[in-house]
């Protein structure tokens, strides 16, 4: 096949700007594989490129899509540990929402044991995401009380089951009581409707958090500042909120607060390949031994992209989307 259907953005803008289009099959270069696509998971970065808010890294395709599940079709130059016809999810620098997709074998996971290919195209960017803010940047310990926000969402539902497996309380925020029991069912604590409740007071009552997570910052920023703990780390990932915030920065040293953060698509093969490794090693066997799973909300068909993304902006969606690619 040298032709392949893929989903791309005709014009910053909403939803309706992802279209079905026809592109050359990719060619892997030295280090990477071709993998042909089973699904495709849709995340919030996918959303902020097709408004024309997240440019691709340099080198990257222009195509939407950060992860996928799928087989091997073909290994570039120096590629040893992955063949022809092996099953994996992946994490992309872009170009998921195709039939056909070039990544660095390096940041390539095998699916675990057990798991349908749907559940593992949910696997790369939010436990990527996760591990590499939360455990390494956010140093989260077991027994410290660990704060996530957007609970329900697909990196919420995640963080929660990741930060309980590895014995932190858990708490999150949601938008509604029905997102709140979905926390509490993963496992949070105590789950924190923010139309309702002042999450920092509740966090100052419980002693504070040690670890946030946090992709809203706007306000948030001086709310999660009153809801950390002495020494505590305040972790962020994204600005949905906004990206400009009135600060009181005196908190940070009177109380020896760390405020740090990452963004996940810009950072270097090697980096991501480190952070595979670290997955391997500790969450792969932990996801084998059915312990966590990721959390599904719906399935599209890969020609109907637009509604995913609707779907996703609407905010009713609990856990992740994914575009069904083959079959």
């Amino acid at each position: 096949m040298t032709d392949m259907t893929a989903i791309e953005i005709t014009a910053p803008g909403g939803p309706q700007v992802l279209q079905t289009t026809t592109r050359p099959v990719p060619i892997p270069s030295v280090g990477e594989v071709l993998l042909k696509v089973a699904f495709a998971g849709v995340n919030r970065p996918d959303a902020l490129q097709r408004a024309g808010l997240y440019n691709p890294p340099k080198g990257a395709s222009d195509l939407p899509g950060l992860e996928c599940s799928g087989q091997v079709a073909a290994v570039g130059p120096g590629v040893t540990d992955l063949q022809v016809g092996d099953t994996v999810c992946a994490l992309l620098p872009g170009g998921g929402y195709a039939q056909y997709v070039t990544t660095p074998a390096a940041h390539c996971l095998p699916v675990p044991e057990g798991m349908p290919l749907d559940q593992a195209a949910c696997l790369p960017e939010t436990f990527f995401t996760v591990w590499s803010n939360v455990f390494d940047r956010g140093a989260l310990q077991a027994g410290e009380r660990f704060l996530v926000h957007g609970g329900s969402s697909g990196i919420g539902t995640t963080a929660i089951q990741l930060a309980r497996h590895f014995g932190a309380r858990v708490f999150a925020t949601a938008g509604s009581d029905a997102k709140c029991q979905a926390c509490l069912d993963l496992g949070a604590e105590r789950a924190i409707n923010y139309r309702t409740d002042a999450f920092e007071d509740v966090m100052r009552r419980a002693g504070g958090a040690d670890v946030i997570l946090d992709m809203v910052g706007g306000d948030y920023i001086a709310r999660n500042f009153k809801a950390l703990a002495d020494d505590g780390r305040l972790v962020q990932i994204a600005f949905l909120g906004g990206m400009k915030a009135d600060v009181n920065f005196v908190h940070l040293m009177t109380r020896r607060l760390t405020m740090t953060g990452s963004t996940l698509r810009p950072q270097s093969d090697l980096a991501k390949a480190k952070i595979a490794t670290a997955l391997r090693e500790k969450v792969w066997p932990v996801l084998a031994a059915g312990k966590i799973a990721p959390v599904m909300d719906s399935t599209f068909a890969l020609a109907d992209a637009a509604q995913a993304h609707a779907r996703m902006e609407a905010g009713d969606h609990i856990g992740k989307i994914v575009l069904q690619v083959a079959g």
